[in-house]
């Protein structure tokens, strides 16, 4: 699959999340249990500054894995919610990683200049990583637990910080 063929593919499943949400009157804000808990996906990354992120340093926390591009428009809708969300929950030794799918260090950088995080964004230049994932469309999150395992799925804008999600999130640091 081309590099183009595959963004139309994901703009165009970015545009159907956002549209079902919408015509859903906002879709549901919670989070998607996935009973089977299969295991996530190893991924290593580089970040737009260069450094590594490897899914396996995080193992024995949780962590919110989210597939995002700058280019979507609920993608950008949701970055600062999800900025005030680690902030809250990284003192509690969960974790919060946004890959970016499909776009460049410098793309990346021209985004974070307006709307700055400080959690890691590495980049999946080439869609390898996206592909292994199940994903439909962008955004689209998941909770890893604690064991590596795909645990929660959000399709869709969320608002991270909500005290419910979050809710949900803290409860594997329970299990």
């Amino acid at each position: 699959m081309t590099k183009r063929l595959a963004s139309t593919l994901i703009l165009s499943l970015c545009i159907a999340v956002a549209t079902s949400a919408f015509a859903a009157g906002g879709g549901d804000q919670g989070l998607t249990p996935l009973p089977e808990r299969p295991p996530a996906p190893a991924f290593d990354l580089q970040g737009p500054d260069g450094e590594s992120v490897r899914l396996a340093d995080f193992r024995g926390r949780p962590v919110i894995v989210n597939f995002w591009a700058t280019w979507c428009p609920p993608c950008r809708e949701e970055m600062p919610s999800m900025q005030r969300a680690w902030e809250q929950v990284r003192p509690e030794g969960i974790e919060l990683i946004a890959v970016n799918v499909g776009e460049d260090a410098e793309t990346i950088a021209q985004f974070t200049a307006s709307h700055p995080v400080g959690f890691p964004l590495p980049m999946d230049v080439d869609m390898t990583v996206v592909q292994s994932w199940p994903v439909k469309g962008l955004p689209t999150t998941f909770v890893v637990d604690a064991e590596g395992r795909l645990a929660y799925r959000a399709e869709g804008e969320r608002e991270w910080d909500a005290p419910a999600l979050l809710d949900q999130v803290r409860a594997l640091k329970r299990e």
